[in-house]
Order: C-alpha cells, then sequence, then structure tokens
C-alpha cells in the first residue's frame, strides 16, 4: 500500500481510501459547517500537509456527496472568514460507481501558522468576541497547537540563529542529568521572561540539540539524542 504524499499529484481514490485515516489522510462523509473543516484544513497546512476525503464514511465507505456546489461553497467560505492566512489547497472530483467523493489537497505551508478564526460568544460576559487558535495534525485527530508548538511554527518563517553562550550551556548539562524541561521552568532557572525562555529553546529545537514533545496537551523539552 502506497502511503499518501502530498507532494504527489493526483493519488488514486480507493488508494487512499484503503490506507484510512491517519496523520495525512482525513474522512468526511458530508461538510456542513465552515468552522469545522476549516480546522482540518489549518491543521494539515500546519503540519506535514494531507488530504481530506469528503464523501468518506469513517468506515471508508464511500457514500459519496450530494452537492458538489454547496460542498465548495463551504470550503470557499472556510477559506474566506476562518483561516489567516489563506493556505494554498488544490479541489478535485472523483467518481466512484456515480458516487462523487471531493478530494481536498492541502500542501504542508511555508507560511505556518495558519490560524483558525471563528467568533464565539463568550461564556464569562455573554459578548461576542473573535477567538484565534491553531490546530496541528496528531495522528488522525486535530489538536490546538500549545504555545511552544506555535512559536516553532513561527521560527520556522525565519533562518535559524543560536548562540551557545553559557546559558544555553547549562541548560544542555542540566538535561543531560535529567529527563525534560518546561519553557516556564527554563524561565524560573535562568531569570529571564517565559517569552524569551521558549524562544531560546525553540532555536535549540531547531538547530538539532533539543526535541519539543507533549503529552496529554503539556509541552517539554528534551535532549535530541536521548
Amino acid at each position: 500500500m502506497t502511503s499518501y504524499n502530498p507532494k504527489h499529484f493526483a493519488p488514486n481514490l480507493l488508494d487512499l481510501v484503503a490506507e484510512g485515516e491517519g496523520l495525512r489522510i482525513e474522512f468526511k462523509r458530508l461538510i456542513h459547517s465552515a468552522p469545522k473543516i476549516a480546522h482540518s484544513i489549518t491543521a494539515f497546512a500546519n503540519t506535514s500537509g494531507g488530504v481530506i476525503l469528503i464523501g468518506v464514511d469513517d468506515d471508508r465507505r464511500i457514500v459519496g456527496i450530494h452537492s458538489e456546489k454547496e460542498t465548495l461553497q463551504i470550503i470557499d467560505e472556510a477559506m474566506r472568514f476562518h483561516i489567516e492566512p489563506r493556505p494554498r489547497i488544490e479541489v478535485r472530483v472523483e467518481e466512484f460507481k456515480r458516487r462523487m467523493v471531493l478530494l481536498v489537497e492541502i500542501p504542508q505551508s511555508p507560511e505556518r501558522p495558519h490560524f483558525h478564526v471563528e467568533r464565539v460568544i463568550r461564556r464569562d460576559t455573554g459578548r461576542r468576541s473573535v477567538e484565534r487558535r491553531v490546530f496541528i495534525r496528531d495522528g488522525s485527530h486535530n489538536k490546538a497547537a500549545s504555545e511552544d508548538r506555535i512559536e516553532l511554527l513561527l521560527s520556522s518563517r525565519e533562518p535559524v540563529r543560536i548562540s551557545f553562550t553559557d546559558r544555553e550551556r547549562r541548560l544542555l548539562d542540566w538535561l543531560d542529568e535529567h529527563d525534560r524541561i518546561t519553557a516556564e521552568a527554563f524561565a524560573e532557572n535562568a531569570g529571564i521572561p517565559v517569552r524569551e525562555a521558549r524562544r531560546i529553546l525553540v532555536s535549540l529545537v531547531r538547530s538539532g540539540a533539543l526535541r519539543l514533545e507533549s503529552i496529554n496537551g503539556n509541552s517539554f523539552y528534551v535532549l535530541a539524542l536521548r
């Protein structure tokens, strides 16, 4: 079975269905909410790219879509009103046994992070506000990115800049004896703001010295070679 590669043009529909949902593939029986499909588009663009198959059920049955026009309108609304900046996507239709399936192909974006934008009513005040969140792909699920992950995505737009001062060397020595460290713990130990601590840690991730990991939504840093 050939794994889906977002750089490969026009992957075969049946191969994608056979592979099942995962990091780069998602099934949607139908879509009726622009904010919800925007979740998936931003998650794929912010991670490794992928394809959304609309008209395929979770159990891999190809059920087809009822209205290509209506589905495209929802995708267009998602792109125009619920994603900033807009990622590049390709949309095409494939037919299987007279059932139409819409394939939305999303490459990994060089403009990461893309923000999911939604107008919500705050529970504490009852007032309308705009909520901006970053989603990433985690296995077959979309999840909100941590501040550390967002910082890493933002830094990917810029060249890697790192200087190994005594502070960085002490950090690496500390991690050589301990399992992990959070941005907050590093900031407290080094006596610097959390934002600066996170920037230093992300630079070390991009240099290959550290690795960013997450458990139950909590982000931390470990030595890359551990």
